[in-house]
Parts: structure tokens; C-alpha cells; sequence
């Protein structure tokens, strides 16, 4: 990459525009980001050159961040206490909002003990909000109940460094990408999910054509059609797949037998257990021809450097732990550790769920890389703290919490910054665990938020660009987030509200411990923690404020500089000083394939959303490339199971049921399935995606299985449907139209990126809805007088436009008689008169094909890349005069895709 261009670390004014430097707020990558603000509002944001993480690039998210900053209904503004007996909220200030959480917090440490409190918080909380947390939850309240959504994300990463390498330490950093001879990718499609590395990786392949890339991965992704080699593996198989990797360095003699003698401990076990994984077994187990697994460990071994970048698809499954071992069993085997270009490196999902991790804010972590079981860290941590002790009853890790939630073992949670009514599996257990609690907590900035329904008392809290403190990316990096503008509303800083409560709790329970929460600003509270890390393996007890100010960002450990590589001395972070292997087994997923459920069904990102959609909802930018769920299956299961493109299908697991639409996919491998995770209950009826996916958990991890579970699907034959467009804020139509998600077999609400933007609303049932239901369904489309209608109410149709300013305002298209392909792919251009409409109303035409968003950035469709296409243009051309591809980089792959089915030739 090109050297980054030194720019000042502070903000900068120039005719009231205000530039403040600080990190983008999605993945893991950490890219460092310059906003662009006027007053309180966020004008624009773009990549920091100076920047060592991305050196000024930026994914699509990123560049669309201007448009989630909303300061409207769709923040949560003001405190609000739920009356139970009627359910209704009353708004209350903040102060009564404090009293009101510390008189149920003090009241239920007394009555039922400190372990009926758990606390539930968020990847994407700042270092400081994580520390103060901690410290309330083990020093004030006495538990050690307190848990994140990265153990859904990063637990067995965790587990899997420390049982190997001894400390949760990624050893390797970006610049180690440009570095590599051969690059293995394991379960993760970084062109969608970390697309700044991917086109970093992307960039070093053209200056090393050398480079080889492996990707494993059951879909033929993104990422996949651009490497060397894909291995295919069958769902939760990848252990079989290393082990058979392993098999084949032995018995070619490709392992580094100096390295393992004087560098590690156990191989001699290990080395008896992969002997049964010959590559002829596991291609039987792991569905990769064993002629692909011979090559591919060839590549890894004989590689003069190997670098593994790695996260979901290892880490979500209940044999996440052995998974991560197995790959870093790879590297330790072969010596590819240490040295630029080599080493297990682990791609963070959260922004800062490596900053969690460090302030010790989950149930079996402490901070400093510490454990709660060991009394020596308790100690440590208590004395450091200013407290008397660290309690020593085992905390309960995030899917155990909940569990225990349901069964009144805890009684009341606190939940900050994220949304288990979406994220967590299956939600039909979630949720009703949350309507049992006795109390729950939600400290929330979006309103739109699943979880606020189950909320009594809601606390509204700042969120980017709102914020102040620091983060940790995948590579150890370090960097300070500063605010561009101000909070709207009442909200605060979450360490500000921690501090409230806290305080007040103290007052009732433990008055001694108040001043441990006297903080006065985040530095004093990161002080504190660095403090934590001294001794440490991740030691950055010299850092602060003022030294991020003058460095910039640094990678730990930090003496005088940061450190770019671990373990280049082969000294790990063991008792011993020596790497650990470890002889796991091979273990098939909880849920096997059957003949009610004989589909493997995974859930991944896209590259435009992230999580539960909370804040990329918000930007009309970022819906267009795909705006609703559909369930992905190959051509031939559809086939199997008589299901046309596009045609709904009734999704069943053990747990729950969803209707979607099927989309036939040649990237996924026969008997498998695939469902994008980030669609929720407030766009589409039923629980969401993860209603239909299992809560079985790692053993070691405590990271529950995500990706697998066995699903059924069959054709669904709706006996009335509807489709419906209104224009405006789609938003807040959204919003107002949510009531009518409920009671339908299949009922989404989706933003329209396109044509005349604003709001589709989609139901299809097996029964003819009431005629008064539709009347109130008509009215809340702002339908109730059409300027065209042909409407037969004792059928359900109801055919109707009208228009406002010479364009269409509205439209809605219901009854037993709507052709399919009308109510679930087209709809109408919303820029023209009705004038022609009409056919379609009449039920004598199709709607046309909208165009679809492929380039996110400069919102560039599929329909002006096709032209070009046509017009013979190649990618530099279509790069020149569309625009395409010329941002964040990720369509890059998919426009090729369309060049070479369409021109016969892929661009390079």
C-alpha cells in the first residue's frame, strides 16, 4: 500500500466545517475514518490516509456512514419506564431513570443474591464503557455475570489462541497480507465482511503473482471465485479437513520437525490422532477431494510464508474451539509463526470486541488477559481495582445467561449497545426468557431496536460519531475515537450512565465503594485499565490519552513503540514459554441432516448490512444490493423439491418456521442452504432468521453453533397476497407499516433503493384476510381514496394507485388472484404517471424488472453495468464511465462475474 500522509491527529476548523479523526464503528478492521461535520450534522465521511489500518480506504458501510446519522424517531432520545400492569411507557428525565435502575438493582443483590444480576453488552462498546461495566458488575454488585455479544462472534478465536499459544493474542498484522506467499482462508468471505482487507489482499496478489490463495468455505463465494483453490467443505467439517492437511505433511515429511522439538509440546499425541484423517477418509466427511487437500496442504507447508485469516465460519459452531486449534496446529507444524507473511491471524467481527476481551468484560475473562478462576488474578485485579475481592462464583456466558434468564436463576439483566432479540439463536427461547425476567435494562441509541420491546426501563445512550474513548482492531491496534458532534436528546456516553447507576447503587448497598466510580473523564477511566495490562502479555500500561495523541495509533505490547508480530523469539505466552498442540477429535455437528430436515442450513453477512441492521437500515445507500431475506438453495434441491425461482417456501427447523422467497444459487453445494442473518421481526413476520437456528454451544468457548442447523422446505401456496409501494421516508414508513408484520404467513417491510425509493410492503397468507382488516390495511397506506382503484372487497382485491404531484404517491396490488411473479420480483416504476398501470391493475400485464444495486458506492445498477457490457466495455471501461468499482472496491468481483456470463471474457 501506498505510505500513509501524515495529517493532524486533532480537529480542524475551516468555514465552520469541522474535520475530526476517529474509526469507523462496523467490523474489526478499525479503518481509520476523517468526518466531515457541520454543526451536529455529519456532512461526510472518508478513509484516513494517515491511518496505518486502511491507509484512507473505505468499504461501502463506511463511505454510507452521513446517512445513519439520524436525529429524528429512530433515536432513542429520552428515558422511558414501562408500567406493567398496562404496558404502556412514560417518558422520565434522567435522573429518575438512574434512581429507578439502582433501586432495582440494590433490591434485587439483597433479596436474591448478586448472582440474579447479569449484564449483556455489546462488540461495539468503547474500552472505557467496557471497563466501568466490569468493574460495577465484579466489584459492586459481586458477580461475575457479565457477558458480550462477541462470544457469539470471537469466543472460540479466544479459546483457541489461548489453549495453543497461551494468550488471546493475534500474532500477525495487516501489513503480513502483502507479505504472504499463500494466503488460506478459512470461513470467511472477506470481499462482504472485511472488505478493506480483501482488497488489500486483492492489491498484493497483483504485485506478487506469485501468491497463492486458498479459500475454505461450503459456498462458492465472493471471495472464493477469486483464489487459487476453494475447498468446498461440508458444513462443520473443518476439523477433518486440517486433520487431513496435517495427515499429508507428516506423511510427505513437509513438517518442520526442528521447529516442533524445540518450539512445542504435544505433537507426539496430536500426530496419532490425525493419522486416520488420510485425505482419501476425509473426503468423505468433509465433501473435498482429497486430490485438493494433498494440494492444498502442499501450498500451506511449502510456502516460504503462510498467513491463515480466519473468523465466522470456524468460530460460530459448537466445535469452534477444536477448529481453531486445528488450523493453528498447521502453522505450528510447519513453522509459520513469527516471521512476516506467516501466522494464524483471526479477523475480528465487532470493532471492538478485541477491546472487550482486554477489559476482561465476559464471564470467563478478567481484565488484563486474566481468569476468574484463578485466586492469584482475582487478587490481582481486586488490588488494582481498590476492592477487597474479585467474587469466585462462575459467571454465565451469553447463551447460558439467557437460559438462566428463563429460569428465574437470574432475575434482572441489563443489555447495552446490542440486540439479543435478533442476534441470539433460537429466539423463541430468548424472548421468552426476556418476558420472564423481572426487570430488564436496555441501554439502546436506535429505536427500531428488537430488544426495546422487552424493555421497562429503556436509557438512551450516544453512539457514532457521539463518542469518545478507545478501540482495538484485529491486529492489536489501538486508536482513539473522538466525537464529531453532540448526543441528541438526553442521551449520554454509556460509561456516563454506568457511572450514574453505579454511584447511586453504591449509596444503597456499599457506600465505601462510590468513589471507585468517581471518574471525570474516559481517560482517567483508560488510565486505570491500561494499568491492568502491566505485566501482561498484551502489555500497554505506558500508553494513554496524551501518547495516542502524539503516536497515533499503536499496536500492544507498547513500551516505547507498538509490536507488529508476536512470538518472532518462539517464546508463547505458555507457563513453559512452548506452543501447545492438543490431539482434538473430529465431532459432527449437534444436528444431523434427516428425512424432515435433510438440508444443511449456514447464515452469513452481506456486504452491505451489518448485524441486525439497527444503523444500516438507516442508509438508503446500503439497502440496494439486497433488500430483503431470501433462503438460498442450489438449482437442484429446488428442482427436488419442485420450488420455482424465486417462489415462496415454507422454511421449518426443530424451533421455529419462516416463509421466504427461494433464490436458486449454483454457489452453494447440493444439501445446503443458505439464509443472510441480519433480517429481524420489525422488517418480516415471525422471530427473524435466528428463530430457526439451535442455541448448543462450545464446550470450551461457550460460542454457540450459528452457522448449522437442519432445516425442511417445500412450496408455499398462498391463497392471497399483496404488494404495496408508498412513497417517502422509508423509515419511518417502515415504522408506521410494522403493525401489519404480524398474522401473515409471510409479511416483510423493505426499503426500495431504486425507481422512487420509499417503502414496499409485501403479505401473502393462506387465508383470505377480514374486509375490515384490509380497510385498516388501505388507510395505513394513506390509500383510503385512490385516484385509480378496481376493487372487489369479497374476494380481497383491492387494486388501487394514487398520485400526488404528478407521480405515483402509492399503490397496492391485493387479492386471490395476483400473479406471483407480479407481488414477489417487480413492481412498478414509482416516476411515472398511472396512465401505465392500468394493465397491470387490470391484471392483463406484468410490472417491468427494476434495476438492482451493484455498486453500493456510487450507486451504479445492474441494468447500466449490463448496457456497458453490451456496449462492449470492459471493467477500466465500465470503471471510467459508470464509476463502478472505483470506491470501497467490493463489487469488483460481481461485476466480473456479470462480464464474463454476459461478454464471454472476465477482466483482470
Amino acid at each position: 500500500m501506498d505510505a500513509p500522509v501524515p495529517v493532524p491527529l486533532v480537529q480542524m476548523t475551516t468555514d465552520e466545517i469541522r474535520v475530526t479523526l476517529s474509526v469507523c464503528c462496523y467490523c474489526g478492521t478499525g479503518c481509520g475514518v476523517r468526518i466531515q461535520s457541520k454543526g451536529e450534522q455529519v456532512l461526510s465521511v472518508e478513509g484516513d490516509r494517515a491511518h496505518p489500518s486502511n491507509a484512507g480506504l473505505l468499504c461501502s458501510k463506511g463511505m454510507a456512514l452521513p446517512g445513519t446519522i439520524r436525529r429524528d424517531t429512530t433515536r432513542v432520545l429520552h428515558a422511558r419506564l414501562r408500567d406493567r400492569q398496562t404496558g404502556q411507557y412514560r417518558q422520565i428525565d434522567m435522573a429518575e431513570a438512574f434512581d429507578v435502575a439502582a433501586k432495582v438493582i440494590s433490591t434485587t443483590v439483597r433479596e436474591a443474591g448478586p448472582q440474579s444480576m447479569g449484564f449483556y453488552l455489546s462488540g461495539q462498546l468503547l474500552t472505557e464503557d467496557y471497563a466501568i461495566f466490569n468493574k460495577m458488575a465484579r466489584v459492586l454488585v459481586g458477580t461475575n455475570n457479565i457477558d458480550t455479544n462477541s462470544r457469539l462472534c470471537m469466543s472460540s478465536a479466544v479459546s483457541g489462541y489461548k489453549m495453543t499459544l497461551g494468550a488471546d493474542a493475534p500474532p500477525a498484522s495487516y501489513e503480513d497480507i502483502e507479505l504472504a506467499d499463500t494466503v488460506l482462508i478459512a470461513g470467511s468471505n472477506m470481499a462482504y465482511a472485511h472488505p478493506v482487507l480483501f482488497r488489500r489482499l486483492m492489491q498484493a496478489r497483483q504485485l506478487r503473482p506469485h501468491m497463492k490463495i486458498i479459500v475454505i468455505d461450503p459456498r462458492n463465494t465472493d471471495t472464493a471465485q477469486a483464489a487459487d483453490l476453494h475447498l468446498a467443505v461440508t458444513p462443520g467439517a473443518d476439523v477433518a479437513l486440517f486433520h487431513a492437511m496435517l495427515n499429508v505433511m507428516v506423511w510427505e515429511n513437509l513438517i518442520d520437525h526442528d521447529y516442533i522439538a524445540r518450539y512445542t509440546d504435544g505433537f507426539p499425541a496430536l500426530k496419532d490422532r490425525i493419522r486416520e484423517f488420510t485425505p482419501a477418509a476425509a473426503e468423505g466427511v468433509c465433501g473435498v477431494a482429497a486430490a485438493d487437500i494433498v494440494k492444498a496442504a502442499r501450498w500451506f507447508a511449502q510456502s516460504a510464508a503462510t498467513l491463515s485469516l480466519y473468523t465466522m465460519g470456524l468460530n460460530q459452531s459448537s466445535s469452534g474451539t477444536a477448529k481453531n486449534m486445528s488450523l493453528i496446529h498447521l502453522h505450528l507444524a510447519t513453522g509459520h509463526i513469527g516471521r512476516p507473511g506467516t501466522g494464524p491471524f483471526s479477523l475480528t467481527g465487532q470493532p471492538n470486541a478485541m477491546g472487550g476481551r482486554e477489559a476482561g468484560a465476559m464471564a470467563t475473562l478478567l481484565p488484563g488477559h486474566r481468569d476468574p478462576v484463578n485466586p492469584v488474578h482475582r487478587q490481582e485485579v481486586a488490588a488494582l481495582w481498590g476492592a477487597d475481592s474479585i467474587p469466585d462464583t462462575p459467571g454465565h456466558p451469553a447463551v447460558a445467561m439467557f437460559d438462566a434468564l428463563l429460569e428465574k436463576r437470574i432475575r434482572v439483566i441489563w443489555i447495552a449497545a446490542t440486540n439479543p432479540a435478533q442476534s441470539l439463536p433460537d429466539q423463541t427461547r430468548v424472548r421468552k426468557a426476556m418476558q420472564s425476567a423481572d426487570f430488564v435494562i436496555v441501554q439502546e441509541a436506535f429505536a427500531d431496536a428488537e430488544t426495546l420491546a422487552y424493555a421497562d426501563l429503556i436509557l438512551p445512550a450516544a453512539t457514532w460519531p457521539e463518542k469518545e474513548g478507545t478501540v482495538t482492531n484485529s491486529e492489536r491496534r489501538i486508536s482513539r475515537v473522538r466525537a464529531a458532534i453532540a448526543a441528541p436528546g438526553d442521551a449520554l456516553a454509556d460509561w456516563k450512565i454506568v457511572q450514574q447507576v453505579a454511584q447511586r447503587v453504591a449509596r444503597q448497598i456499599a457506600p465505601e465503594k462510590e468513589a471507585l466510580f468517581s471518574y471525570a473523564d474516559e481517560a482517567q477511566i483508560f488510565a486505570e485499565h491500561a494499568a491492568l495490562t502491566a505485566g501482561r502479555d498484551l502489555d500497554y500500561s505506558a500508553l494513554s490519552f496524551d501518547v495516542l495523541e502524539q503516536l497515533g495509533p499503536v499496536q500492544w505490547p507498547f513500551t516505547q513503540s507498538g509490536t507488529p508480530r508476536l512470538y518472532t523469539n518462539h517464546v508463547f505466552a505458555t507457563p513453559n514459554g512452548r506452543a501447545r498442540f492438543a490431539a482434538v477429535g473430529y465431532v459432527a455437528p449437534v444436528e444431523n441432516i434427516s428425512a424432515h430436515f435433510p438440508l444443511r442450513l449456514t447464515t452469513g453477512r452481506l456486504r452491505d448490512h451489518w448485524h441486525t441492521m439497527t444503523r444500516t437500515g438507516l442508509s438508503q445507500t446500503l439497502i440496494g444490493h439486497v433488500e430483503e431475506p431470501v433462503v438460498h438453495l442450489h438449482p437442484s434441491d429446488m428442482a427436488r423439491y419442485r420450488i420455482g425461482d424465486q417462489a415462496l417456501v415454507t422454511i421449518r427447523s426443530r424451533r421455529a418456521r419462516l416463509v421466504l422467497p427461494a433464490q436458486a444459487d449454483e454457489t452453494l453445494k447440493p444439501g445446503c442452504a443458505f439464509v443472510p442473518m441480519h433480517w429481524g421481526s420489525r422488517f418480516m413476520a415471525g422471530d427473524g432468521i435466528n428463530g430457526l437456528t439451535h442455541g448448543a454451544t462450545d464446550p470450551d468457548s461457550g460460542q454457540p453453533e450459528l452457522k448449522h442447523c437442519v432445516i425442511g422446505v417445500q412450496a408455499y401456496q398462498p391463497v392471497w397476497q399483496a404488494v404495496a409501494w408508498v412513497r417517502g421516508d422509508a423509515v419511518q414508513l417502515q415504522r408506521q407499516l410494522s403493525i401489519w408484520l404480524s398474522g401473515f404467513d409471510y409479511a416483510i417491510a423493505v426499503p426500495v433503493a431504486t425507481g422512487g425509493g420509499g417503502l414496499r410492503l409485501r403479505l401473502a397468507t393462506r387465508t383470505v384476510p377480514e374486509p375490515a382488516r384490509l380497510k385498516h390495511l388501505l388507510a395505513d397506506l394513506g390509500i383510503a381514496d385512490a385516484d385509480v382503484a378496481f376493487d372487489d372487497p369479497a374476494r380481497g382485491i383491492y387494486r388501487r394507485v394514487r398520485c400526488s404531484d404528478g407521480r405515483v404517491a402509492v399503490y397496492c396490488l391485493a387479492g386471490t388472484d395476483l400473479n406471483a411473479e407480479v407481488a414477489l420480483n417487480d413492481w412498478v416504476d414509482t416516476d411515472v404517471r398511472p396512465e401505465p398501470l392500468l394493465p397491470v391493475l387490470l391484471g392483463k400485464s406484468q410490472m417491468k424488472e427494476r434495476a438492482r444495486i451493484v455498486c453500493a458506492c456510487n450507486g451504479v445498477t445492474d441494468a447500466q453495468i449490463l448496457h456497458g457490457i453490451r456496449s462492449g466495455m470492459d471493467l477500466p471501461a465500465l470503471k471510467q464511465t459508470l464509476n463502478c468499482g472505483t470506491g470501497c472496491g467490493s463489487c469488483v468481483v460481481q461485476i466480473n462475474q456479470m462480464i464474463s456470463r454476459h461478454a464471454g471474457v472476465e477482466a483482470l
